[in-house]
């Protein structure tokens, strides 16, 4: 058998690998979509597709990866994941580009390394604010789900054994009715050289379900929005205000719920996205080269009472359960989309030709404002997508493509079997409670046209699996709820091919964020 043709090319069903980690909603969404599932008894070693499982793969593992399979897991990432190594990235761009760019991660010290700092910085505090006090959250290095968090006033109450991370507490968050919260944002990098970055327009908003209350720092339904702890909360299944019962909303709703205040959601979704970059940029000159994978990402966003998103920290493997219609709505189709964008349904028709270099780019469809389907969230995204167009070979603009999907036909839709029934899609919940102020933006009635990359162009040849993109490759800006937010213009596109250039990046973020900024100035004096 030839090198480069994988073990029983004729066989038509795509096949996916696990292990005793993978999540369920996983499987089954695979399986919906018409591809079987990997028995060693009966298949070759080397005939499977895709690999997802929820620890890292060995380097070995990507090495040996056959130009047909692909890996759902990007070497080199840890650094964003473990809190206190997402600390030091930061703080190392910090210094490097200037601390008002990357002033969205709390004051934050390691310890044990820097007790001696934070000591100095406690009573300088202290000092400062005399008979005020100062607040601040000790969480574990690997530790998950909210365990062995201990947030404290009083330097005496700080105890740990291990690594572990010492921050300013954010005590203004955003509360809605009286409840704090923060945004769970899905990003998927599918390649670090040349760095793609999406962002996933939907996502969870996650609450605490007892009200917030600086008063008691040990009332972890108060302080802590993690559901693994609030689900075994006496509150939980409880109606609260605003809130509701349970502890989690759609992203969309919030975003709705948003705008219901007149909050500019399309600016705050800007900042987040520009947080994403920023952090994915900390890691991306030093991760290894790897073909063939893909890394899907946690953000954990806290909202203040400013607006501002602080990055509380980076999931590796983001949870998967479905713990209520909330999970269900949300989790099922972020797996749909992941595997368009990933391209894996076009090995079905091109496993002959997955060895082949890619010549010239494909088309590229722009991707516009889609709040189709009942969604709410500011779908223009972070570099307002839906007035960019595709760039060419050379990273100048291109001719714009856009494509409508067909009238009721799921963005989603598994193109391994059309005929399946269509997945039925989140739908966007109104606030319980009526709004004091009157919406910034009226909600949008009429479908959006939608792009799916896979639709509009069937077989991409430029974008197999086997051919890592070169400097002629063009990222399609979507792929079912997934929108390109980097890069995010012709510099941007220019500065990440044959290497990566962070200084020149930094430069079109500075002029991006002052053009949003003059924006909303301008806007400002206008509704005035």
């Amino acid at each position: 058998m030839a090198e480069d043709e994988p073990p029983g090319a004729s066989l038509k069903p795509l096949v996916f690998r696990v292990d005793e980690t993978t999540p369920e909603v996983v499987q089954s969404v695979l399986l919906e979509r018409g591809w079987s599932k990997f028995d060693q008894q009966e298949r070759n070693m080397e005939d499977w597709n895709l690999y997802w499982r929820t620890s890292s793969f060995r380097m070995a593992e990507h090495v040996n990866v056959k130009p047909w399979q692909c890996l759902n897991h990007h070497p080199g990432t840890t650094r964003l994941t473990r809190k206190d190594l997402l600390a030091k990235c930061l703080r190392h761009m910090e210094r490097l580009y200037g601390t008002p760019l990357y002033q969205f991660l709390p004051p934050t010290f390691v310890m044990p390394s820097d007790y001696s700092k934070f000591v100095a910085e406690y009573f300088k505090e202290k000092q400062a604010l005399d008979a005020k006090l100062s607040y601040w959250i000790c969480k574990p290095a690997e530790l998950s789900r909210g365990r062995g968090i201990i947030i404290f006033s009083d330097i005496k109450n700080l105890i740990f054994a291990n690594a572990c991370i010492v921050q300013k507490y954010i005590c203004n968050p955003l509360l809605v009715g009286r409840y704090k919260c923060d945004l769970r944002v899905y990003v998927c990098v599918t390649g670090f050289k040349p760095l793609t970055i999406y962002i996933y327009q939907e996502g969870l908003v996650r609450f605490a379900t007892e009200k917030f209350d600086l008063g008691n720092l040990q009332n972890s339904y108060a302080h802590l929005t993690n559901s693994s702890i609030n689900r075994s909360g006496a509150s939980y299944e409880k109606i609260k205000e605003v809130v509701g019962s349970g502890c989690k909303w759609t992203l969309s709703r919030f975003f709705s719920y948003l705008r219901s205040w007149d909050v500019d959601d399309l600016l705050l979704w800007q900042k987040i996205s520009r947080v994403v970059i920023l952090t994915v940029l900390a890691i991306a000159p030093s991760v290894p080269f790897a073909a063939n994978c893909f890394e899907l990402f946690g953000f954990d966003i806290l909202i203040d009472d400013n607006l501002k998103p602080w990055l509380m920290e980076v999931n590796y493997s983001p949870g998967l359960s479905l713990d209520c219609s909330v999970d269900v709505s949300v989790k099922r189709r972020l797996i749909h989309d992941t595997i368009e964008l990933i391209h894996l349904h076009s090995l079905r028709d091109e496993r002959k030709e997955s060895c082949r270099a890619a010549n010239g780019s494909p088309d590229v469809s722009l991707a516009r404002k889609d709040s189709g389907q009942g969604s709410g969230l500011p779908y223009e995204s972070f570099s307002q997508l839906g007035s960019r167009r595709a760039f060419s070979k050379d990273g100048t603009p291109g001719k714009r493509a856009v494509t409508e999907c067909p009238e009721n036909q799921h963005p989603c839709q598994p193109r391994e079997e059309l005929s399946r029934q269509e997945v039925r899609p989140p739908t966007r919940e109104p606030p319980k409670a009526k709004p004091k102020a009157r919406a910034r933006h009226q909600a949008l009635k009429t479908p959006i046209p939608r792009v799916s990359l896979i639709q509009s162009h069937g077989r991409e040849k430029g974008l197999t699996l086997c051919v890592q993109p070169d400097s002629s490759w063009v990222p399609g800006p979507q792929a079912g709820n997934f929108v390109l937010i980097f890069p995010f213009n012709e510099a941007t596109f220019g500065a990440s091919r044959n290497g990566l250039n962070v200084r020149r990046i930094i430069q079109e973020l500075e002029k991006l964020t002052h053009k949003q900024c003059s924006q909303v100035a301008e806007e400002k004096i206008k509704r005035k």
